[in-house]
């Protein structure tokens, strides 16, 4: 009876820890939300009372996606490697919705599977684009709004292949650790703003991007996990929903490992 009244029934305290990281009123940001870890993330938040951007450049799966979220989610074709594209989303997330409160900068792209001389110019400035440059982009188009309101919540989408290198995967790789130093170094600039900044990254995640790689490249990926399988889109959303919460408040310039054990720093 006295552990009941300390800490409540099971229900008491499930109820209490979704009221700690309640996003009601908020908007995020949701880049690549049409599918995989992004769609999962923007199902998340959206339970969590926020008003979901699905943005991706696959416009019809992000309307899917928005159709069937709460809190008027709505979708937004934008592609992240092009800063005009970016600033012309952030306007209209603003003329609908009036606020930004959180990014999560998720959108990426594995790429071809080659050794390093044999990737193309083509091939290294697509991954870079896409998953470094996009995070920059879109970071510099909302920091002047969240600034001005002394409150933000960024979480960008690393991978472990930016701590430890996966072979024949060199420009996903360097773009990745690039996300996390982008964002080691934005959250100590941003670190008496109100503003917090961390990176999420995860090990290999069973969602459609596993089918731009080779069978070899995911047993290589998923042996090096002691846990022995593979990540849930669910799983990592569950990281990114407490970096994307008022609790995250004395968390900035981080990154989190979801990797089932693999990480070795």
């Amino acid at each position: 009876m006295l552990e009941k009244n300390v800490t409540g029934t099971r229900s008491e305290r499930s109820n209490r820890c979704a009221e700690m990281f309640n996003l009601e009123g908020q908007t995020a940001i949701v880049t690549g939300a049409a599918t995989g870890i992004g769609e999962a993330i923007a199902i998340r938040l959206a339970a969590a009372g926020a008003t979901i951007a699905v943005v991706d450049l696959n416009m019809a799966g992000a309307q899917h996606v928005a159709s069937a979220l709460p809190n008027g989610a709505f979708a937004i074709d934008a592609n992240v490697a092009d800063a005009s594209s970016v600033r012309r989303a952030v306007e209209l997330i603003l003329e609908r919705t009036g606020r930004i409160d959180i990014l999560v900068n998720n959108a990426g792209i594995a790429g071809p599977a080659a050794f390093a001389w044999e990737q193309t110019d083509e091939d290294w400035e697509r991954n870079i684009a896409v998953n470094l440059t996009g995070v920059f982009n879109f970071c510099r188009a909302v920091i002047p709004y969240m600034r001005s309101h002394s409150y933000g919540r960024i979480v960008n989408m690393a991978s472990i292949a930016g701590k430890e290198g996966n072979p024949r995967m060199s420009p996903y790789s360097v773009a990745k650790a690039g996300v996390i130093a982008f964002t080691k170094s934005l959250g100590k600039e941003l670190a008496t703003s109100g503003v917090c900044v961390n990176a999420v990254a995860p090990a290999v995640v069973h969602t459609q991007i596993l089918d731009q790689l080779t069978s070899a490249q995911v047993t290589y990926m998923t042996d090096r996990i002691p846990m022995q399988r593979a990540g849930k889109p669910e799983e990592i959303a569950a990281v990114v929903h407490f970096l994307s919460s008022a609790e995250c408040s004395f968390v900035t310039a981080q990154c989190y490992d979801v990797s089932g054990g693999r990480a070795t720093y």
